[in-house]
C-alpha cells in the first residue's frame, strides 16, 4: 500500500509516493511561476498551480508504479485565491502570503488588533489571508457574488481539493483556516465577527473538517483512477506531524523560502505574545492540537536572492564550503526582510538591510551571514518562546532545504545550545501530509507506524555562541527596524 503526498510550495508542487514501509517509490517535481505585478506584491496563477500539481503527481505515479490508495495534501498556507463556483476559473490570480499590498489595511487595524489576537492567536499584518480576501472581494460586483453564493473562496489546499473532486468538495482543515485571521481558535470555527470585520461572507468560506479523514475523491480522469483523499495540514503543521512531534513542548523548525518554528502546545491554548502566534497542528491521530508558531519570512530565499538577484552563487549548495572558508563573520551580518520582518518583531515595512560591509568584503561574507541569519532569526524566537509558556527545548528537529548544510545546523546547535536533529528523509511536509492520509485511508493502523525505521543525524552543541556576534545581529536588527519605523 502507499499514499501520494502531494506537497504544493510557495515556488513549487513535489509529489511522493510514500509506501507502507516509509520508502519513496516515486517523486515528481514542478516549478510555477513567481510573479510580482508591483514592489511588494507577490502573486500566483492559481490554474497553473493545479496542472503543475497534477503533472508532479502523474510523474510520481508512474515512477512508482502502483495506484495510491489514498491522497495527503499540504500546501502553502495563507495564499489565497476566489473562484466562480459555476465555471471554476479564478476572479484574478491568488495572492501569496509574501504579499505586502494590504500594510495600510493592517496598520488601520490597530484598535482592533487586541480584539483579533484574541479571537486568531495571530497579529495583524499582511501575511495572513483575511486583509488579502477584503481586498479580492471589495469591488462592489464582487462583494455582491459573494455574498449571493456565486463565489467560492480558500487557501490552495481547499482550490487542489475542489478541483480534483470536480467540485463536490469545498473544504479545507483546522490548520489552515487557523492561519486566515477569520477563524476562532478558541471555538473552532469561522467567526462571524470577524467576517464581518473583513466584509467576508460565511457562504465563501469551506467547511473545516479533521486533517486526518474523509476530504471526497479525487475523480479518474486526474490520476488514472479514482482515489480518495484522506489528509489536509498547512505546510508547517504538517512538517511537524511529520516530525513526528506530536506531544507538548515537542517542535521543528522548517528552513524553507522562510523559516518556520513550531512547538505542540497540546490541548489547551498556550500563553502565546511576545510576537509568537498560536494556531492549530494536528495531535497524533489528526484532530486538532495548539502549538505555538514563530514565523520568519525569509531564509533559504535569501540564499535564493543572493544566487538570482545578485549572481553571487552558482547554486545553494556552494554556502556551505563559502562558510566555512572563513574563520568569523568579519562583522558582515544581512538582516533579510525582503518581504518585511515576521516573528518576534512583525514590522511589514522592514526590507533587507547588510551591514558591516568593508574592502575585504566578499561574497563569502554575504553567503555566511546570510546563513547566520537563519541561526540567528531562530535563535531569537526560541528565546522568546522560552518566556512564553515552553520553556526551554531539549532539542530542535530540523527539515527544509537549508537543513541539508551541515554548517549550518552545527551553527545553529552552538546558538541554541541543544542537539539539532536532522532525520534521513527532510521533506517532513510531504511526509506529514502522508501520515494524516494513510491514518485516516487503513495503511498505517498506528501514527507511529509511519516513522519506523527512520533515522536522524544529530548535532551537538559545541562551544557557548559567541555574545559579541549575537549583540552583532541584534544591533543589525535595531538599525533594519529604524530604517522601517523612522521614514521620515
Amino acid at each position: 500500500m502507499s499514499v501520494l503526498a502531494i506537497d504544493q510550495g510557495t515556488t513549487g508542487s513535489t509529489c511522493l509516493i510514500i509506501t507502507e514501509d516509509g520508502r519513496i517509490a516515486g517523486r515528481g517535481y514542478r516549478e510555477i511561476t513567481q510573479h510580482y505585478p508591483r514592489p511588494g506584491w507577490v502573486e500566483h496563477d492559481a490554474e497553473e498551480i493545479l496542472a503543475r500539481t497534477v503533472e508532479a503527481a502523474r510523474e510520481a505515479i508512474a515512477q512508482s508504479r502502483v495506484a495510491p490508495r489514498a491522497i495527503g495534501i499540504t500546501n502553502q498556507r495563507e495564499t489565497v485565491v476566489v473562484w466562480d463556483r459555476q465555471t471554476g476559473k479564478p476572479i484574478g490570480p491568488a495572492i501569496v502570503w509574501q504579499d505586502r499590498r494590504t500594510a495600510e489595511r493592517c496598520a488601520a487595524l490597530a484598535p482592533q488588533t487586541a480584539r483579533i489576537g484574541e479571537l486568531t492567536g495571530l497579529v495583524v499584518d499582511p501575511y495572513f489571508s483575511a486583509t488579502k480576501l477584503e481586498r479580492l472581494l471589495r469591488d462592489g460586483e464582487t462583494a455582491q457574488r459573494a455574498r449571493g453564493g456565486t463565489l467560492l473562496a480558500g487557501t490552495i489546499d481547499t482550490w487542489l481539493i475542489w478541483k480534483l473532486t470536480n467540485g463536490a468538495v469545498h473544504a479545507t482543515d483546522p490548520s489552515n483556516a487557523s492561519r486566515t485571521m477569520l477563524y476562532d481558535i478558541n471555538r473552532l470555527d469561522w467567526s462571524p465577527e470577524l467576517g464581518a470585520l473583513f466584509g467576508v461572507p460565511r457562504t465563501v468560506l469551506p467547511e473545516v473538517r479533521d486533517s486526518s479523514g474523509d476530504f471526497g475523491v479525487a475523480a479518474a480522469e486526474w490520476f488514472g483512477s479514482a482515489i480518495p483523499i484522506r489528509g489536509v495540514a498547512g505546510d508547517q503543521q504538517a512538517a511537524l506531524y511529520g516530525q513526528g512531534c506530536w506531544e507538548h513542548g515537542e517542535g521543528k523548525n522548517t528552513y524553507g523560502t522562510g523559516a518556520f518554528l513550531l512547538f505542540n502546545a497540546g490541548t489547551e491554548r498556550p500563553e502565546g505574545g511576545g510576537g509568537l502566534l498560536t494556531t492549530i497542528a494536528c495531535d497524533a491521530r489528526g484532530k486538532p492540537a495548539y502549538a505555538l508558531e514563530a514565523s520568519i519570512f525569509i531564509a533559504g530565499a535569501a540564499v535564493q536572492w543572493l544566487r538570482d538577484g545578485l549572481g553571487l552563487l552558482g547554486n545553494a549548495a556552494e554556502t556551505e564550503a563559502m562558510a566555512r572558508s572563513l574563520s568569523s563573520n568579519d562583522g558582515v551580518y544581512f538582516v533579510p526582510a525582503l518581504v518585511g520582518l515576521g516573528a518576534p518583531h512583525w514590522e511589514p515595512n522592514a526590507r533587507g538591510t547588510i551591514v558591516g560591509l568593508t574592502r575585504g568584503t566578499t561574497r563569502a561574507h554575504f553567503a555566511r551571514a546570510a546563513l547566520e541569519a537563519m541561526a540567528y532569526g531562530t535563535r531569537d524566537v526560541v528565546d522568546t518562546m522560552s518566556t512564553h509558556g515552553l520553556g526551554a527545548p531539549n532539542r530542535l528537529r530540523v527539515d527544509g532545504g537549508a537543513a541539508a548544510n551541515d554548517w549550518l545546523m552545527q551553527f545553529q546547535a552552538d546558538q541554541l545550545q541543544v542537539p539539532v536533529e536532522r532525520p534521513d528523509i527532510v521533506e517532513t511536509t510531504a511526509l506529514g501530509a502522508a501520515g494524516l492520509a494513510g491514518l485516516a485511508a487503513g495503511v498505517w493502523t498506528n501514527p507511529t507506524d509511519f516513522l519506523a525505521g527512520r533515522s536522524f543525524t544529530r548535532f551537538e552543541p559545541g562551544a557557548d555562541s559567541d555574545a559579541a556576534n549575537l549583540a552583532g545581529w541584534r544591533r543589525a536588527v535595531r538599525a533594519t527596524l529604524s530604517w522601517a519605523r523612522n521614514a521620515g
